[in-house]
């Protein structure tokens, strides 16, 4: 099968469908052969060694796991330092790190011990004649595989549900969810028969699926009319996402900053206030969330103002650009460390939802401010970042037109995958 690499080379791009079709029968061969690698769990004694894997748990330290099997205090000194200075690993995460064991029979020493940080990572420790241990790095080659799904959205469906039906992992649905709130507001733009597909990568290592990659390409039928973003490598190396004329479709602020939230009160320039009773304007929009809810920041700026005040309670304002400010109120308290002046990110968190000011119950209050003049965050212009230049912009071009073509055959075959 051809890999991707090569497939995204528009040299040979127009051979892929073929190639794909030939080998249909060989892939959905390899699909039903391909086993799980088996977990090493205590002790294994075939060929002339003995492993055990020991999987770090909580409370556990590197030096107490080295001593529990008979390594000295000299040695588990050495083996923190070689660990520090040739792999950079200072410690150990619980649940996530495991460590083998090599001995030459149950009653020999440790003759290597192989920490596994990843997946994809494993650093080797071996010893020698004399003594002395010395570590090396191993980077595990990744077979990855770009899948397409799809799906629509069904009477009384959220996006959550239908992409789960349409069997799109959690973590990657996260993933669309975070990419198309730069253009969407899932409480409102949602309909039943809209249509969504996502191109995304699977990693595998030995024949056994390990992780989820990125997100390659997503399209989904808006109101506003179908949004399409691809993920493209420019010519400095580094990565973005761009809708189908090669703009910038990370936006530089988001339409709605908790994923999922429903949408309680909208930007209106009457409304009856719940608490007050007499009708004002609402300058912003309402998200429902229970208390403690993460609150990201929808886009990356300098916190200008935090505080208290009877209306909006606890609250943060960001500057994001010459034109931008957002405001976040009504919280429950903020993230420790962002302050008046502390530079964030996009999706840093920076507070937690809660009901504090004038409130009926728990819910984040989002402005958007443009030009000093409040607008509808859900339907304000938003400018796109990262925008590319002429030579990414026609290399993109092709690119987007060669995946497209092999999306389309995809969709049509979602059996087969393609081998990046």
């Amino acid at each position: 099968m051809k890999k991707v690499k090569e497939y995204l080379n528009t040299k040979v791009l127009t051979k892929l469908v073929v190639a794909l079709a030939v080998l249909l029968t060989l892939v959905a061969l390899f699909l039903m052969i391909t086993k799980t690698a088996p977990v090493l769990n205590g002790n294994d004694k075939g060929g002339d060694t003995c492993k055990s894997v020991v999987l770090v748990t909580s409370g556990d330290t590197l030096s107490g796991i080295l001593s529990k099997q008979g390594l000295s205090h000299n040695q588990i000194s050495e083996i923190v330092s070689v660990l520090k200075s040739g792999a950079g690993i200072t410690g150990l995460r619980a649940d996530r790190d495991k460590i083998e064991f090599v001995r030459d029979s149950d009653e020999s020493p440790v003759n290597k011990i192989v920490v596994i940080p990843s997946p994809w990572r494993q650093v080797e420790l071996t010893c020698d004649k004399a003594g002395a241990w010395k570590c090396n790095t191993v980077e595990i080659e990744r077979d990855t595989r770009a899948v397409y799904k799809s799906g629509v959205i069904l009477d009384g469906d959220s996006f959550y549900l239908a992409g789960q039906r349409a069997g799109i992992p959690a973590g990657i649905l996260s993933d669309v969810y975070d990419l198309l709130a730069f253009e969407m507001d899932f409480e409102r733009d949602v309909r039943a028969g809209q249509k969504f597909s996502v191109l995304y990568e699977e990693n595998f290592s030995s024949g056994a699926k390990v992780d989820n990659g990125h997100v390659l390409a997503v399209s989904f039928d808006a109101l506003r009319g179908n949004v399409k973003m691809y993920r493209f490598k420019k010519n400095d190396g580094s990565y973005g996402y761009y809708d189908e004329k090669g703009n910038g479709a990370i936006k530089s602020l988001k339409r709605t900053p908790i994923n999922n939230a429903k949408v309680t009160s909208s930007f209106s320039t009457r409304r009856k206030h719940p608490v007050l009773g007499f009708t004002r304007a609402h300058k912003g929009v309402d998200f429902r969330a229970s208390t403690g809810t993460p609150i990201p920041a929808a886009g990356a700026g300098r916190v200008v103002k935090r505080g208290y005040n009877s209306g909006h309670g606890n609250f943060i304002r960001i500057r994001h650009n010459g034109s931008f400010e957002t405001l976040y109120a009504h919280m429950s308290k903020f993230m420790k460390g962002v302050n008046v002046g502390t530079t964030v990110r996009q999706g840093q968190t920076i507070g937690f939802v809660g009901s504090t000011g004038l409130s009926t119950g728990p819910h984040l209050h989002y402005e958007v401010i443009k030009d000093g003049k409040h607008v509808n965050p859900l339907t304000v212009k938003l400018p796109a970042i990262n925008n590319l230049d002429d030579a990414n912009k026609a290399k993109f071009l092709e690119y987007r037109k060669a995946l497209d073509d092999g999306i389309e055959y995809l969709s049509q075959h979602p059996q087969l995958f393609i081998v990046l």
